[in-house]
């Protein structure tokens, strides 16, 4: 999965289409994401004995294609792919932001 936890994105898609937010959690088996902020579900807990009911809010997975990556540098939202450098004499793969035919290092 090219996305990662801490990672800024902004949603493309669904009912929080422009919101922006970074990744809390991320489930690559399933490919979805949690964005903080984003896709917020109520649950309704039913009272036991002396504890009283309440709603509890939380921020629910959505998929990891509905959210593009925001870069730290610009501001631009795009897709993620890999490049291989030369670092201290060993070969490192990094990530590439590319956004309207140009390329940003993010790491």
């Amino acid at each position: 999965m090219k996305i990662k936890t801490g990672d800024k994105v902004r949603i493309i898609a669904g009912k929080d289409k422009g919101k922006e937010g970074n990744i809390l959690q991320v489930f690559p088996e399933l490919g979805r994401v949690v964005v903080e902020g984003a896709n917020i579900m109520t649950r309704h807990l039913k009272g036991r004995g002396e504890r009283a009911g309440q709603k509890i809010q939380y921020p629910s997975p959505l998929s990891v294609s509905n959210v593009q990556l925001v870069s730290p540098k610009t501001g631009k939202a795009g897709r993620v792919g890999y490049k291989r450098i030369e670092k201290d004499g060993k070969r490192v793969k990094i990530r590439v932001l590319r956004v309207k035919g140009a390329k940003e290092d993010i790491e």
